[in-house]
């Protein structure tokens, strides 16, 4: 029973993702049964309805793949530098609630964002600044750079 609550605690993010993305997959496929059955109505305006509600399952999966494969890729980069070595080591002073104090965050800040300007080429550089955005409560700037290092991740990773 111990290994499986410490298999349950180690895995606990990706059994969270797994769940919440088993629900929208059952609700995209609920909506589109719906906009298939508001298609084949005969009344125009159920079909209008339709069409449009045709749009949410399609952007839905869209979306849903996209998110999982930033996902996917992010943790990918993690563990490439983990292996290196290169994991930002979190040190950061924290409020007693656990809470990141803003202004040792935005020190820190400082050195990253120096070494994503020197080496703008280098996902490790981009990795490591969106870890200290995000440390800063900067949630934005944290996903857009992890998104440019995900991109120069994959041209790397395919030359």
């Amino acid at each position: 029973m111990d290994g499986f609550l410490a298999g349950f605690r180690k895995n606990r993010t990706k059994i969270w993702v797994g769940l919440v993305t088993l629900l929208l997959v059952f609700y995209l496929v609920v909506s589109l049964q719906r906009s298939i059955l508001l298609l084949t109505d005969s009344n125009l305006t159920a079909q209008a309805i339709g069409a449009a509600y045709l749009v949410l399952p399609i952007v839905g999966a869209w979306a849903l793949i996209r998110e999982l494969m930033f996902g996917a890729r992010t943790e990918q980069m993690a563990k490439v530098l983990e292996a290196e070595g290169g994991l930002p080591v979190d040190e950061l002073p924290r409020t007693p609630a656990g809470r990141i104090i803003r202004e040792a965050a935005d020190a820190e800040f400082e050195k990253y964002k120096a070494e994503a300007e020197a080496a703008p080429d280098d996902w490790r550089s981009w990795f490591r600044l969106s870890c200290a955005y995000d440390a800063a409560g900067d949630r934005k700037r944290a996903r857009a750079s992890m998104r440019d290092a995900g991109r120069l991740f994959r041209g790397k990773v395919s030359a």
